[in-house]
């Protein structure tokens, strides 16, 4: 084997090689020890912040001053363009220019709340295939692979390594949350080469009332619009403004959001049979492939959602980030109209960009069982904007007072209808209307108005 170690990697040095199993002689197994040495859950994150960095090439890890002065004040211009659009103060303490590696830094803590559920059940799958395996190749007469062989000290004894209990199987039972890790990194490094802001993707990913443009992303964006790139710039900086007073004005929605993708996550079903299948297919030194790995765990790994359970729980997710991005869409083309020429045109293209999806989110989807993408963003912007229509700014906003209060999807495909009915007692007095709602046994079927025990405020904690 090369000195070349998984990932890209070189040996730590600083450790005391003399307290490994392996010793001195042996780097890679040093080094695949330090790495499996993670006891933070079931995902090794610290591998995945280095493979997500890593795939990111030779990117700059921080965003020049002079960008950092643009991005403040496209943010300062969209704050002050949005004040009259709506009654939800600025949700920003922090303006913020990152570059794509610090979009991975300041959103893993997010993710890692978000991935953990699923991971759990993909790892406990990919522990077993590989313990499986590693099974045959200790007891079974089946011999190690000659680079493996190679790296073994002399005198060790490869039954002894072998064993239950032994250095390598205790060490594999560690490898699926290095394996995910690995898996986990790269997508959210894809992701980071196409994301323009904190909040792109629709969940708050950045910390707490900090507003953020990926300028590198900016540019991307706007790459053959034949816009100027300052228009640009204040477009997506008015949508990230947007997205910001609504996560820090509406109290219960960030943990509301998490949340309906935690009790998403709770209910995928994995199929362990066809996680063991792949990772009995792949040799121990394919293990260090991750996209070797990424194909492989690409078919047919999680099951489709059959319970009612599962099917209602994707659907308030759905449900929930086209409001959100709805809300966004339409607050912000309502705050550009009038001081942006090409606002039409760069409106279409968000929602072009995210109906379709790019890469990293499709990578995303397939590794972790979740679409990121609101499947009825047009239709919800429509509703925010008949909601205008008819109740002014303050009607519309008044909506987001409480999730029991939240259109269903069967309201988005009729907006007229929410909006001259039931909308009409919610905007004249939402409390009473609260009040009435938690007097009412829940109706069938999903969507906010019959939520669970789990969906109320605060029934989410979000993140640390």
């Amino acid at each position: 084997m090369s000195g070349d170690l998984p990932f890209g990697f070189s040996p730590s040095g600083g450790g005391d090689e003399s307290r490994s199993p392996f010793g001195g002689s042996a780097p890679f197994f040093a080094e695949l020890e330090r790495l499996l040495s993670w006891q933070g859950g079931p995902v090794n994150w610290e591998l995945a912040r280095q493979v997500a960095v890593r795939s990111l090439g030779d990117g700059a890890s921080s965003v020049p001053m002079g960008q950092q002065h643009l991005v403040a004040e496209a943010l300062r211009i969209a704050d002050v363009w949005l004040d009259p659009v709506t009654t939800l103060p600025s949700g920003a303490t922090a303006a913020a220019g990152w570059s794509r590696v610090e979009w991975i830094e300041k959103t893993l803590p997010v993710w890692r709340t978000l991935c953990d559920p699923i991971a759990a059940k993909v790892v406990e799958a990919m522990r077993t295939g590989i313990s499986s395996g590693l099974s045959q190749l200790g007891g079974g007469g089946i011999e190690l692979p000659s680079e493996l062989r190679d790296a073994l000290p002399p005198g060790v004894d490869l039954g002894s390594l072998m064993s239950a209990g032994g250095p390598i199987v205790q060490m594999m039972n560690q490898v699926g949350g290095m394996l995910f890790g690995a898996q986990v990194g790269q997508a959210i490094g894809t992701l980071a080469a196409e994301v323009v802001s904190s909040t792109e993707v629709g969940l708050p990913l950045g910390p707490a009332g900090t507003a953020a443009l990926v300028p590198a992303g900016v540019a991307a964006f706007g790459s053959g619009l034949e816009l100027p790139e300052d228009e640009v710039r204040i477009y997506l900086a008015l949508r990230e403004a947007a997205s910001n007073r609504l996560f820090a004005h509406v109290p219960w929605l960030r943990a509301h959001v998490l949340g309906a993708v935690e009790e998403y996550a709770r209910g995928i079903a994995v199929d362990t049979e066809a996680v063991g299948r792949v990772m009995r297919m792949v040799d121990p030194t394919a293990l260090m492939n991750p996209e070797r790995l990424s194909e492989a765990l690409g078919e047919d790994v999680f099951n489709d959602a059959t319970t009612p359970e599962q099917k209602a729980a994707l659907t308030r997710l759905e449900l929930i980030l086209a409001l959100i991005e709805g809300w966004v869409d339409h607050v912000a083309d309502a705050a550009a109209a009038g001081h942006l020429p090409g606002s039409g045109r760069l409106r279409e293209m968000v929602r072009r960009r995210r109906a379709e999806g790019g890469p990293g989110e499709q990578t995303f989807s397939t590794l972790v069982g979740l679409s990121l993408r609101p499947r009825k963003l047009r239709e919800a912007a429509a509703l925010w904007e008949a909601l205008a229509e008819a109740r002014g700014r303050e009607g519309r906003d008044a909506v987001w007072a409480h999730p029991d209060l939240l259109p269903t999807a069967d309201d988005l495909a009729s907006p007229a209808t929410f909006v001259s009915g039931a909308a009409a007692s919610i905007l004249d007095d939402p409390i009473a209307e609260i009040e009435k709602l938690r007097d009412t046994p829940p109706a069938e079927g999903g969507g906010p108005k019959d939520l669970g025990p789990g969906d109320g405020p605060g029934a989410a904690n979000p993140p640390a």
